[in-house]
């Protein structure tokens, strides 16, 4: 069974929030969190810790209707496929950054101007 709490919190002027101490506290935070657009929500997760994203593969594999031997093959391609796709991850946001000017606002805008109330 799933718990809940909600709480209602302010974002700043830079879009920044706070979160609750016993919300980061109950999550065990240590510092960076995922942040994931879904429809109409922005959900925060805590990262993961290393690189081993094993349990976010098993979650959308088994999402996908996997099960027994299929699971285990398709699991240990998609794992196999995270540490290069990382890496070219990496590649390209250093690219980026490097050719980077101006303040991240407009992408924001793109990305998350349609959902302001």
């Amino acid at each position: 069974m799933k718990s809940s709490e909600t709480k209602h919190i302010r974002v700043s002027e830079k879009r920044q929030i706070t979160i609750p101490k016993r919300f980061f506290e109950k999550l065990g935070i240590e510092g960076t969190l995922v942040c994931e657009l879904r429809d109409n929500e922005i959900v925060l997760r805590p990262a993961p810790t290393n690189d081993d994203f094993s349990e976010e593969i098993l979650r959308d594999l088994v999402q996908e209707g996997y099960e027994g031997e299929e699971l285990l093959t398709e699991f240990q391609k998609q794992k196999a496929r995270i540490r290069p796709a990382v890496e070219d991850l990496i590649a390209e946001a250093d690219q980026a950054a490097q050719q980077f000017t101006g303040t991240g606002d407009e992408e924001t805008e793109s990305l998350f101007g349609d959902v302001r109330e």
